[in-house]
């Protein structure tokens, strides 16, 4: 069976257009797969280009060459070449994310921030509060702080909020950008283990981790990025 994610010849370059158009490369040859049930985790030095190449398979960055083919329902997606129109749909039904930081809508309740990926998807708007709620229990948010946004919200459980988020949905495909970087280690436990149920259930999951334990105790594969450092390929 072909994976679900494969990378082949991806490269990143940003140009900075308020400082004279100076061009920073920062990945280039970028390639791996990754299957169905298996976490592939991405390490290097600070600046490597992990969270680049995230976003890139997320649609937030464009790549400047290469494919990101995406398994999505019965057909193979290119990222890198699909519109935007087709980049929300992916996001939606098969590709799902969590950042370093939550960015919600300002006032919308913690618990409808958490269910909205489902209710975009179809989900009843009630069933999937239900679900939220369970998983926000599940990662120790205080039912008490559901209805409030989570701007009000600790460093902490705002990541437990963007982690239920991300990890609620059953998509086919989730990436990772160190999501129990601001966990203590209670809930880095608890994330560990929702990563193993996805494995179990079949879900292809990319991540950067910088937590030796978790990285030990979730990772299938680890790939150093910086092997694909475009200033060593130039």
């Amino acid at each position: 069976m072909s994976p679900l994610l494969q990378l082949s010849g991806v490269a990143k370059t940003f140009t900075m257009h308020l400082q004279h158009g100076i061009r920073l490369p920062v990945v280039a040859g970028v390639a791996f797969a990754v299957a169905a049930g298996e976490c592939v985790t991405l390490t290097g030095p600070s600046g490597a280009g992990k969270s680049s190449v995230l976003k890139m398979i997320f649609g937030n960055y464009r790549c400047d060459a290469g494919e990101i083919l995406v398994r999505h329902g019965g057909e193979t997606i290119d990222v890198a070449r699909a519109d935007p129109r087709r980049i929300l749909e992916l996001r939606r039904l098969t590709i799902g994310y969590v950042s370093q930081f939550l960015r919600a809508v300002p006032r919308v309740p913690a618990i409808d921030v958490v269910a909205e990926p489902l209710v975009a998807a179809g989900t009843a708007r009630e069933a999937a509060r239900s679900r939220a709620g369970d998983l926000l229990a599940r990662l120790n948010v205080p039912a008490r702080l559901w209805p409030l946004p989570p701007a009000t919200f600790s460093g902490g459980e705002q990541q437990r909020v963007n982690i239920a988020r991300g990890f609620l949905p059953d998509l086919p495909i989730l990436l990772l950008d160190e999501p129990t970087a601001s966990l203590d280690a209670a809930n880095r436990a608890i994330v560990m283990d929702l990563i193993n149920e996805k494995k179990g259930r079949g879900t292809a999951i990319a991540s950067i981790v910088h937590d030796d334990d978790v990285r030990t105790r979730t990772a299938d594969r680890v790939i150093d990025i910086s092997r694909f450092s475009a200033q060593v390929t130039a």
